[in-house]
């Protein structure tokens, strides 16, 4: 089984793309989501997370995403903390996840593909661009936050002008859902044609 690696900066579009793979019955691995879940339900991620950025991390509702993006995305240092705290059990959960799919490829969509080294892991990867100013306008939308904050996320992941160099293929998402639709299908059969 093929494992491709779906990524593009953030507001980029990833998760549109995702949902288009998922349509043609491709199984997705939402690589984001799932770590949120993980540092949810994992006692263990859960105590070390608390450990290292006290107790104001979770509130009655769960993960203070709001107060740990704050201090993350402003200090390199705790945001690699973090990360090493919450990749490997993301890493371990998305194995056991293959190993239980049944297709002839399967997508991890993860927005961190090549910061964290991982697209040696992937046989295809699939990048998703935008213009700029898009992607901070979707991120404001989508998180109620400000441009500074958007900004400050950006500067933490890898140049998008990197990522569409080091890909297979590359999906532009201007906001023309049909032409995303389009890539997405010629990508597909593209990699099923690359299958004995």
């Amino acid at each position: 089984m093929k494992i491709v690696g779906l990524t593009g900066g953030i507001g980029s579009g990833k998760s549109t793309v995702a949902r288009m793979f998922a349509e043609l019955g491709i199984p997705v691995y939402f690589a984001d989501d799932e770590a949120k879940r993980l540092m949810v339900t994992s006692e263990s991620l859960i105590a070390g997370i608390k450990k290292r950025f006290g107790e104001k991390a979770y509130d009655q509702t769960g993960l203070n995403t709001r107060y740990l993006a704050e201090v993350v995305f402003n200090d390199k240092e705790s945001l690699k903390a973090l990360n090493q705290m919450v990749h490997p059990a993301v890493e371990k959960h998305f194995k056991d996840w293959v190993g239980k799919q049944d297709t002839a490829y399967v997508i991890q969509e993860n927005p961190l593909l090549f910061e964290k080294n991982k697209q040696d892991q992937c046989d295809r990867i699939v990048v998703v661009a935008a213009p700029i100013e898009m992607r901070i306008d979707r991120v404001k939308a989508r998180d109620g936050a400000t441009r500074s904050e958007v900004e400050a996320r950006i500067q933490n992941q890898m140049d998008q002008n990197y990522k569409v160099k080091h890909a297979d293929y590359v999906i532009e998402n201007d906001g023309d859902l049909a032409s995303c639709r389009e890539a997405v299908n010629a990508i597909h059969k593209n990699i099923l044609s690359e299958i004995p």
